[in-house]
């Protein structure tokens, strides 16, 4: 094993890995991850609007390509988002693409606000995709540069709970403004619930700006003065020499100039956990949520106007929500104590238990079942699954190609999106939600069955030192790594 990356012995490194966490980190992973809050509204808001907007409300029926689009195409613009990030974000840096990624949301935002048809809206929907996917390959790659070991968990989860927020933001929004004006729900609330996003994005814009770069991207491509002038807001002051002294690190340490072995088992087991978070499900309930739970007649929501049962259908959604923050807030506080495997397998565990108990309670015609299951489902993928992907996108990959894998898996997890979101509705015509959710726990299952062979235990170790157990290591070794303490062994 190298030396170098085992000892983790270069001064700089070791100070950034050693920082606390003080408020200047909070702010800029809250920064970072304002494009998290955004994919979240996004997410929940446009199920909301659609049924409102009167170019778009019969589309359903009469172009059900559009309609599925206009529910998942942004999820098919942010792979193309993530596709972006991985071209540009390990050339030009981690910082340029986060504040134009704001920039482009900020006009997606207003142009779905003031569309006048139906070609518009579907650009404009394409734009949101585009910078949220480019976003989502980037934040957790930057947070991770910057992040001390052994709080980059808490910081890294950040992204999770952000999106999570969006989605309790756009709820709480629909609900306020279909309950103040009713009457104008066909006119401007629809276009208030798709334009309030552009006040976030354009705040983050503005203040983007005056986020450091990486320090680890900086050394990497020897922009020393940079680097310095960064350190510096980590309350770290390097001298020049000491900055050339971590770039040979950095280089000798990452293997420069190739793909190793040791990426390529790091990008499948990260691609194969992302993808499994997006096919188990856990999107149906934050697209379709209004909609499902209305038809559902949960709470009331019988009779009445089409107002009244799809606010009845937010306000379930809502509960959903707020169990799928409290969870992540718990996931939070474990990550980087409890660790990233063992929370994945408990995540995985309950969101199986959830789906089939919530489905054997529907198919019992006990209708609250599905609130019931889907709710302990988003409760373990909070605490579990959610935040501990994006996690380790950025975690598994060394500097040179963090950037590029992390986009890579950024597409993987929007492609996937946009299959099961497309999928859905075909689902639940054909064997209904009952029977859907038993399709999602068996998957959860095989998710299970596939992380406890070949996911390692990652906590408490420095970027570097992580990619130097994927290069040592096969996957099945890989599956026995559980202790922390281990990390540092090849096996033989």
């Amino acid at each position: 094993m190298n030396s170098i990356a085992n000892e983790n012995t270069d001064p700089i490194l070791d100070k950034l890995n050693g920082k606390i966490t003080t408020k200047f980190y909070w702010v800029i992973t809250l920064l970072a991850t304002i494009g998290g809050f955004l994919f979240g509204y996004d997410t929940s808001n446009i199920g909301t609007a659609l049924g409102f907007i009167p170019f778009a409300k019969d589309i359903a029926t009469t172009a059900p390509f559009i309609y599925g689009y206009l529910v998942a195409g942004a999820s098919l613009g942010a792979a193309v988002g993530a596709l972006i990030g991985a071209a540009f974000t390990d050339k030009y840096g981690r910082k340029s693409l986060l504040i134009i990624d704001a920039a482009i949301y900020t006009i997606g935002a207003l142009l779905s606000a003031f569309s006048v048809n139906l070609l518009m809206l579907v650009i404009s929907r394409t734009f949101i995709g585009v910078a949220v996917g480019t976003d989502s390959a980037i934040a957790t790659a930057y947070i991770v540069e910057y992040a001390p070991k052994n709080k980059r968990g808490h910081l890294g989860l950040m992204q999770q709970w952000m999106i999570e927020w969006g989605i309790v933001g756009a709820y709480l929004v629909g609900i306020v403004v279909f309950l103040i004006a009713p009457g104008l729900a066909y006119t401007v609330d629809w276009r208030v619930l798709l334009g309030v996003a552009a006040i976030p994005s354009a705040i983050g814009l503005g203040i983007r700006f005056y986020m450091p770069e990486s320090p680890r991207w900086l050394i990497l491509h020897e922009k020393y003065d940079k680097a310095i002038a960064a350190l510096k807001r980590f309350n770290i002051t390097p001298e020049l020499a000491e900055i050339k002294n971590t770039h040979s690190y950095l280089t000798e340490a990452e293997t420069k100039g190739k793909v190793t072995h040791g990426i390529k088992r790091a990008f499948l087991i990260i691609g194969l956990f992302i993808m499994f978070q997006q096919i188990t499900g856990v999107n149906i309930p934050l697209y379709y949520g209004p909609t499902l739970f209305a038809q559902l007649h949960i709470f009331g929501s019988t009779g009445g106007t089409y107002i009244s049962s799809i606010i009845f259908g937010v306000e379930s959604s809502a509960i959903l929500a707020s169990i799928f923050i409290v969870s992540t807030l718990i996931g939070f506080r474990l990550i980087d104590s409890y660790g990233r495997r063992s929370l994945a397998l408990l995540g995985y565990s309950g969101m199986a238990f959830f789906d089939v108990a919530g489905a054997l309670l529907f198919l019992a015609h006990i209708e609250i079942g599905v609130l019931i299951g889907l709710g302990g489902f988003l409760g373990f993928f909070g605490l579990g699954v959610g935040g501990t992907g994006w996690l380790l996108q950025g975690e598994y990959f060394p500097t040179k190609y963090r950037g590029l894998f992390a986009s890579l898996i950024a597409f993987i997890d929007w492609i996937s999106n946009f299959a099961i979101v497309e999928l859905f509705p075909v689902m639940h015509i054909d064997i209904g939600i009952g029977y859907s959710m038993v399709v999602f726990g068996a998957l959860s299952v095989i998710a299970i069955i596939i992380f406890f062979l070949i996911m390692p235990e990652t906590k408490g170790k420095s970027v570097e030192e992580i990619n130097e157990m994927f290069e040592h290591n096969t996957f099945r070794q890989l599956g026995t790594i559980r202790k922390a303490s281990r990390l540092d062994e090849p096996k033989h």
